[in-house]
């Protein structure tokens, strides 16, 4: 019989407020790319943003939310593969921020940008996924896996969109709301495909040294947040001397 998953509320509550705060952290970060004077200054600017969004955003989103789940069995998480997880997230929202903003803006280039982020994001969530060791089989929806990669396509190329359209702090903080809910519609739609199997299953190898406890899902979202704080207050810092000198 397949096994039941049950949410911890108050885990699915911080994955959710993590991602809008990073969807946040990332949009005011992007305002510095089209005005960066310099490639270096550019390239700062699109890893700066393309960290808060892929790790602070979706992968911190993610891993909080798996943490969240009760497969209804010990489940422990496999380092390495959350670890390059963590760095394909990274990796796909700092290139399609990067395509995104070279050049002159077009439709095109926005949408390749968004596929190549989004693709990303899937092949993060699903890693992450297959991260996941416990003593069970497991099987996924095909059909919940098309629509939750869909579903990371559109939300990266309205995050991409909205990255370099939306400079008020308002509209920002309107903006980092709706992509938070996306990410986390991303999410529970790739965990909906997961179909656990407890059926002749036995504890992988590794499962011991995996990464597991009642209060890791708590100690990333503190984590998190504290570096998503500091990373704000940097910036407005920033903002704030660029505005003297410029004065």
């Amino acid at each position: 019989m397949p096994a039941h998953q049950h949410y911890n509320m108050m885990l699915v509550l911080l994955s959710y407020v993590i991602s809008v705060l990073g969807s946040f952290t990332a949009l005011q970060l992007a305002v510095v790319i089209p005005i960066a004077k310099t490639s270096r200054q550019r390239t700062a600017a699109v890893l700066a943003a393309g960290a808060a969004m892929g790790v602070g955003a979706i992968w911190a989103m993610h891993f909080i939310a798996m943490l969240a789940c009760d497969m209804g069995m010990p489940v422990s998480y496999d380092p390495l593969l959350t670890a390059l997880s963590a760095i394909i997230a990274f990796g796909a929202c700092s290139l399609g921020l990067a395509i995104a903003s070279s050049g002159d803006f077009s439709w095109a280039k926005l949408a390749a940008a968004g596929v190549c982020m989004g693709l990303g994001v899937t092949g993060m969530h699903y890693l992450g996924m297959a991260a996941v060791m416990m003593a069970a089989f497991t099987t996924y929806d095909m059909n919940l896996v098309a629509t939750s990669m869909i579903i990371a396509i559109v939300a990266s190329i309205v995050a991409l969109w909205l990255a370099f359209n939306l400079r008020g702090r308002v509209q920002m903080i309107g903006s980092a709301l709706v992509m938070g809910l996306a990410v986390c519609g991303m999410h529970y739609t790739g965990m909906a495909a997961f179909n656990i199997d407890e059926n002749g299953g036995q504890v992988p190898a590794g499962f011991a040294s995996g990464m597991r406890g009642e209060n890791l899902g708590m100690s990333i979202f503190v984590v998190t947040l504290l570096i998503l704080i500091a990373a704000l207050l940097i910036h407005y810092k920033r903002q704030q001397r660029r505005a003297t000198i410029s004065i």
